[in-house]
């Protein structure tokens, strides 16, 4: 998950620290106030929060992206002396360089500028640069996770809601399909078929969708259904390429992710060209699923104007599988892919 906390927040921040740092120094310090001021004058306490500073954005965007957020934590502790190292070379570039050339003045005496004593005094004073990152990564996170958490209660209390008004009792639909089909088994065999098949779809809408995981097997069942009964409804003018590949059973995925991309297949492809045949392809290997469609569209739709229930499965994947999946969509000469890569649980 990445944090997407505004740059200004930073700036913002910093400017009260800056801020709470000067009376800090009056009011605990006892420092007179003379003294604060000429260290502002002179750039002494301005380049020390600079410096601070450039350090927090380096470890906030860099080290605590990379392994901070990836649970990396021996190797971002590892990160830490590099962190203070470069904290040293900027305050000595800002103070002991630009500063001396502006004023004339250096921060640090002769004998203190040794590059021993130098970076060992720093690293004390550039804790609070690696400190203050990770404590705002690490909290922005939690408030990132808290109001991704709220939303996607809130899509499935909408989602429940929608389910509920389209369960207009369920049993009785059930009963009526077995009874059509009790009815067709000895006249129309074909047709009972069918009959059976739609009830199946109808029973796993609405008993299983709700839920937050679905079996692999189920799910693949459900597409399978699904597909057969749209062969029936364009007779002989579906041109589609459906397969699956390797083993699967009881592994489990997010629910309703495989039948979106198939749904969308059907509501926007066109499948009455052979030449222009529709692909749906689901490939499970060293425990990853992989789902890819391909498929024309009529030209001058706008396909991406559909995107709403795609941006709720792209939340609903980031809230489950965290950086673990690939999602890919292509749009391109009147033509759409799309591509999702998901672990699989047992």
């Amino acid at each position: 998950m990445k944090s997407r906390i505004p740059f200004y927040y930073h700036i913002v921040f910093f400017v009260l620290l800056f801020l709470t740092y000067i009376l800090w120094d009056i009011g605990l310090n006892d420092r007179k106030i003379e003294h604060v001021i000429k260290a502002i004058y002179y750039g002494i306490t301005p380049t020390y929060i600079l410096a601070i500073f450039i350090i927090y954005i380096l470890n906030f965007y860099f080290f605590c992206e990379w392994f901070l957020n990836k649970k990396k934590l021996l190797i971002y502790i590892l990160t830490l002396p590099i962190s203070l190292l470069l904290f040293a070379a900027v305050r000595y570039f800002l103070q002991e360089v630009v500063m001396y050339s502006i004023t004339g003045m250096h921060n640090y005496y002769e004998e203190t500028r040794e590059i021993t004593y130098y970076i060992k005094d720093n690293f004390f004073f550039g804790l609070p640069a690696v400190i203050l990152s990770a404590l705002t990564f690490l909290f922005w996170q939690f408030q990132t996770a808290q109001h991704q958490n709220q939303e996607l209660l809130l899509e499935n209390k909408k989602a429940e809601f929608q389910m509920l008004k389209a369960q207009v009792s369920p049993h009785f639909l059930f009963n009526t399909l077995n009874s059509f089909y009790s009815q067709l088994i000895l006249k129309d065999d074909k047709m009972a078929d069918d009959i059976l098949v739609l009830s199946d779809l109808l029973r796993y809408v609405i008993t299983e969708t709700d839920k937050d995981e679905a079996i692999l097997s189920k799910e693949i069942q459900f597409i399978q259904n699904y597909i057969h009964l749209q062969k029936k409804r364009f007779e002989d003018q579906l041109f589609l390429d459906f397969t699956v590949e390797g083993n699967y059973s009881n592994e489990k995925i997010i629910s309703s992710a495989l039948v979106h991309f198939v749904e969308n297949v059907f509501k926007h492809g066109k499948f009455n060209n052979e030449k222009e045949k529709a692909v749906i392809s689901i490939r499970i290997k060293d425990n990853f699923l992989e789902i890819s469609t391909f498929n024309y569209f009529i030209e001058g739709e706008n396909y991406s104007s559909t995107g709403i229930g795609f941006d709720n499965l792209t939340k609903r994947l980031e809230y489950t599988y965290k950086d673990q999946f690939i999602l890919e969509k292509i749009e391109e000469n009147n033509t759409f892919k799309t591509y999702l890569k998901i672990p699989l649980k047992k």
